[in-house]
């Protein structure tokens, strides 16, 4: 699990390119003077103190938060210590929910290059349990569990439209339903109710600050990857 803060120049790396505008898409270089990001030269903009080797302007999210965030997700896989092949697929999942928490958080959205990876090894990881032992049953749910999630995330999209959870969501809710669905119907609806009453005391406390409106709109995946880690730090 030491790899988890191993690849946390990865996930700065993620967070540093994806967390810009929609119509610019991802960034290859500092905002300021243009320096070059990449991971042929990662220090120090992909080291905790992320700065640019150029002009020394910060890049991508504050300095020592995604590490922050790595000892943390660290902690609670060895305190809890789930079995083996799902510890591994709950590690794929945080190695990418984590970049995609600061890049909602930046920029209100969730990019495919993120959610898709993460998907996609969380299931895959998931198979390999059914495989060693917990048989297929907890596998076809996990597998329904994503689905579901998601397909319920993009319909209150297409009916609700900005009001409604957005298209990203519906694409980290397949890894996220998927990881609770693994452990029960009733651990995927208790996650979604963390995420749900956790956003919502936020944006209550916005409001009564006078730090959104009615019409703000404000990122639902932190709260998804809050309220799936929640939920499963209960079964572990």
């Amino acid at each position: 699990m030491l790899a988890l803060l191993a690849i946390t120049p990865l996930m700065r790396y993620a967070v540093a390119r994806y967390a810009a505008p929609a119509e610019v898409g991802s960034r290859s270089g500092c905002d300021a003077c243009g320096s070059p990001i990449s991971l042929d030269r990662p220090w120090p903009a992909l080291g905790p103190i992320a700065r640019c080797h150029g002009c020394g302007t910060r890049v991508g999210a504050p300095s020592g938060t995604v590490e922050l965030a790595a000892v943390a997700a660290l902690a609670a896989l060895l305190l809890t210590r789930p079995p083996a092949a799902e510890l591994a697929a709950a590690a794929w999942w945080l190695a990418f929910a984590i970049p995609l928490v600061f890049v909602d958080l930046a920029v209100h959205r969730l990019p495919d290059r993120l959610t898709w990876p993460a998907a996609a090894g969380t299931w895959l990881l998931l198979g390999v349990a059914a495989l060693t032992g917990a048989g297929a049953a907890p596998w076809w749910r996990a597998t329904a569990a994503g689905l579901g999630l998601a397909l319920f995330f993009a319909v209150t999209t297409l009916l609700l439209g900005a009001r409604g959870f957005g298209i990203g969501d519906a694409k980290l809710a397949v890894s996220a339903g998927a990881l609770l669905g693994w452990y029960g119907w009733s651990l995927l609806v208790v996650g979604l109710l963390l995420a749900l009453v956790l956003s919502g005391l936020v944006a209550l406390a916005l409001l009564i600050s006078g730090r959104a409106r009615w019409s703000s709109h404000l990122p639902f995946g932190p709260y998804l990857v809050l309220g799936t880690l929640g939920a499963l730090l209960l079964v572990w």
